[in-house]
């Protein structure tokens, strides 16, 4: 490797740091417009989580978890 392929590389990892940090930003002035417009922030991010699932996993894991929130006492909580 020369060292104008290392630079070149650096460049292009600081570039695209440089843009993550902005997409993070955005993100949160995302976060925060929702948060502004009454939504609830845990909400949206655990919906997000989800949707990024497959939708197996999702059901396998509502079912685990209304499965276990009833040997809990706690049957109706959830909604599922």
């Amino acid at each position: 490797m020369t060292n104008s392929q290392l630079k070149a590389i650096v460049d292009r990892i600081e570039t695209m740091e440089a843009a993550i940090a902005d997409q993070r930003e955005d993100l949160k002035q995302i976060y925060q417009e929702a948060k502004s417009n009454d939504f609830n922030e845990k909400a949206i991010k655990k919906l997000v989580a989800i949707r990024k699932k497959k939708e197996a996993a999702v059901k396998e894991e509502a079912e685990f978890l209304e499965m276990y929130a009833a040997e809990l006492g706690m049957q109706g909580t959830f909604g599922f």
